[in-house]
């Protein structure tokens, strides 16, 4: 249906200009949000809304900063980041190599997983590698623990001194970042406007920064930015993010709380990017809209009355356009192109504007995530009950373990937890009491297939499944066992399906996980780690931590009546997974098609 025929999406538009939303935002004008958010944080996370028309940093400073490094000879550029910080460079750089190439290799270290960071650190020459620390916070403990890790690796090939001419931190005045920073003499600390949220910086310096070191021009893409943000400034109907705002939110009072994102493989990382804007902007107070990204278009050939569909074509992908007319034409969709960097700066733009007016007609504040700090907390804790374990066996003399060891919490009523000592290749399972509650699993007969199918079967139309894995995608066969689980789901049950890799996800779905509403049913998966790496100055090691961020986050969802189970594998290789995929997919096979 077209917006001119569609009275809801007018009366929409009209609302929005009756406020002059689109100008006020562009003014920083918090009490738009006054009704249902606290004015003063609000007014403290708006920095973004004018970022490309007025710039908080000289643009051609940054250029140069980073063409002189360009010139000193380098070939790779590692970012050690999480969420926000990241996720922006992690799109653009990507995207750009796809239609430009790069002489400088640009890598994304978030990942927890032994196999990705050894990877990382040994596919390029340290003193030819700029390693760029970036956390808004400063405090972030992923990126800290990354830092240790890379640091040692450099400085054991340059020395100190040379280690620290290859750093360079990104992160607010005064963070526990900048002062280590400070201490170890990196070769560049920028500042972030502090009025900038990580999700929304995609036009600040987290982003400009790198873009500029693989040879960006950051000025043209700006300056192009800039013209978009005054047209999503304006209270006009042509405004491109009041008019997208418009559709989705018309679409999401009729029921339809899932954006399909379709794109080819070679844009599917700007999903990554969309999914924590839409995720943990909107996911809160029981609502929520799910990004389900990296979606294949041959699954909705028929009607999805709880979806509608956002397509980007990028470049000539073939057989994209082919693939797009099976989608059944019930389900609304807008379709766009997206063949330079220009218009993905332009792109950021309207969908910061567009997901801003989405929170005004939700009623719900876009700029926080008030269920992210849960989580946080429980890793805390359940770190801290490790140390004392720890402490306790070397008293004791008991040697250390050989495998990554899951610390028990105390006795807990929101889920129950199995062990299976006999099993070759499954550690143990977590069942939160939600799913025991709702279904015919008995404690004392549970087996790892009945939980499975009881997870299953309580599907519903409207619901969605997330895999929250945190596992290594590299390595042949990984990445393949966890997609064909999703999409045995998918195909078989006709409902949304996501894969979301911890920890990267906790910090963009695990908002929406948690503080949305109560439709998302999990699997969590983790596994010990055979070649583990230990941190510099930590009692724990990367394979500890990751591991204790799948649980402490599926307590979480567990404290909160989710539907959910966590799966602890003996080993993250290929084999193992491959294993526990065919077991998952005859357990999806068992289970009836929703009626």
């Amino acid at each position: 249906m077209s917006p001119a025929n569609n009275s809801s999406y007018g009366d929409c538009q009209k609302s929005l200009l009756a406020r002059q939303a689109p100008s006020r935002l562009h003014r920083k004008d918090a009490s738009l949000f006054a009704e249902f958010a606290d004015q003063a944080q609000v007014k403290r996370c708006l920095g973004w809304t004018s970022l490309a028309t007025n710039p908080p940093l000289d643009l051609a400073e940054i250029a140069a900063i980073a063409a002189g490094i360009r010139m000193e000879g380098l070939d790779a550029v590692v970012l050690i980041g999480q969420g926000g910080s990241s996720q922006a460079s992690m799109t653009i750089t990507k995207l750009y190599e796809v239609g430009h190439g790069s002489k400088v290799c640009f890598r994304t270290m978030d990942s927890l997983s032994p196999v990705f960071v050894n990877h990382i650190l040994q596919s390029s020459d340290p003193g030819r590698t700029l390693y760029i620390v970036s956390s808004k916070s400063g405090s972030t403990i992923e990126p800290l623990m990354l830092e240790r890790v890379a640091w040692q690796y450099a400085t054991g090939h340059l020395g100190s001194k040379g280690a620290a001419k290859r750093f360079v931190a990104i992160t607010d005045p005064g963070s526990r970042l900048e002062q280590l920073a400070f201490v170890k003499d990196y070769r560049f600390v920028f500042s972030s406007p502090s009025d900038v949220g990580g999700r929304f910086s995609a036009l600040s310096v987290f982003a400009l920064f790198p873009a500029a070191c693989i040879g960006i021009d950051i000025e043209q893409v700006v300056a192009s930015a800039a013209r978009v943000e005054q047209r999503c400034a304006a209270d006009t109907e042509d405004n491109p993010a009041l008019d997208m705002a418009c559709f989705i939110y018309d679409n999401y009072r009729q029921g339809r709380d899932k954006i399909a994102l379709i794109m080819p493989r070679s844009g599917a990382v700007f999903g990554l990017w969309f999914e924590q804007l839409i995720a943990e902007s909107l996911g809160k107070k029981g609502k929520g809209i799910l990004p389900n990204v990296e979606v294949d278009a041959s699954i909705l050939h028929v009607p999805r009355e709880d979806s509608l569909i956002i397509t980007y074509t990028v470049g000539h992908s073939e057989g994209f356009a082919e693939s797009l007319e099976h989608v059944d034409a019930s389900i609304p969709a807008r379709h766009y192109r997206l063949d330079s960097v220009d218009e993905l700066f332009d792109r950021f733009v309207i969908w910061e504007y567009t997901v801003a007016l989405l929170g005004l007609l939700m009623e719900i504040n876009p700029f926080d995530q008030p269920d992210v700090e849960d989580t946080k907390k429980r890793v805390r804790a359940l770190l801290a009950h490790q140390g004392k374990d720890d402490r306790a066996k070397s008293k004791k003399g008991e040697g250390e373990a050989s495998t990554v060891v899951l610390p028990d919490e105390e006795e807990c009523a929101d889920y129950f937890e199995l062990t299976f000592s006999e099993m070759d290749y499954i550690r143990c399972i977590r069942i939160s009491r939600a799913l025991l509650q709702g279904s015919d699993l008995v404690e004392g007969e549970i087996t790892v297939d009945h939980a499975i199918r009881a997870l299953l079967n309580t599907l519903r139309f409207g619901d969605y499944f997330s895999f929250n894995a945190f596992l290594p995608f590299r390595g042949y066969g990984r990445r393949e066992a966890l997609e064909r689980m999703r999409n045995r789901i998918a195909s078989r049950l006709g409902i949304a399906t996501c894969l979301e890799i911890g920890p990267r996800y906790l910090h963009s779905t695990g908002q929406l996980h948690k503080g949305g509403p109560n439709t998302g049913v999990f699997c969590f998966l983790s596994a010990d780690e055979t070649d583990d790496i230990e941190i510099p100055g930590e009692d724990f090691t990367l394979g500890n931590l990751a591991a204790i961020q799948a649980q402490g986050d599926f307590a979480a969802l567990a404290a909160r009546d989710r539907r959910a189970i966590q799966i602890h594998l003996a080993s993250n290789d290929s084999e193992t997974l491959s294993r526990f995929a065919d077991r998952f997919c005859l357990a999806v096979s068992a289970v009836k098609r929703l009626q």
